[in-house]
C-alpha cells in the first residue's frame, strides 16, 4: 500500500503542498475534526439524534481542507493519489510533535 515509500517521505510530500500558516491551520483543526467524526457515525447508529454531531465535525472538517487548498493554491494530494486519505492524520500527528 506505501508503493515502496517509508511514512516519511510520504509525510513529507504531503507537506510540499501544506506550506501556507493557513492551510495549516486550517488542516490542523479540520483533519481531527474528521478523525473523530467517523468512530462517532457508529456510535449515532446506536445512540438516537446524536448522527448530526458526526455529520457537523465531517463537513466542517473537510470544508476547512479545501479552504485550506484554496489559500494554498494547489489542489489536495489525494486527487493525485487516494493513499494521501491516510497520511493527512500521520501528518497532523508529526505536526503536532514538531516533526513536520
Amino acid at each position: 500500500m506505501l508503493g515502496g515509500k517509508s511514512w516519511e517521505e510520504w509525510i513529507a510530500q504531503y507537506g510540499q503542498s501544506h506550506q501556507h500558516p493557513i492551510n495549516r491551520i486550517c488542516h490542523t483543526i479540520g483533519i481531527p475534526m474528521i478523525a473523530v467524526s467517523l468512530p462517532l457515525f457508529l456510535v449515532a447508529i446506536v445512540v438516537p439524534g446524536l448522527w448530526l454531531v458526526p455529520l457537523a465535525l465531517f463537513v466542517i472538517g473537510w470544508i476547512l481542507q479545501f479552504a485550506g487548498h484554496a489559500v494554498e493554491g494547489k489542489p489536495p494530494e489525494f486527487l493525485k493519489d487516494w493513499r494521501f486519505l491516510f497520511v493527512g492524520l500521520r501528518w497532523w500527528a508529526a505536526k503536532i510533535r514538531g516533526k513536520a
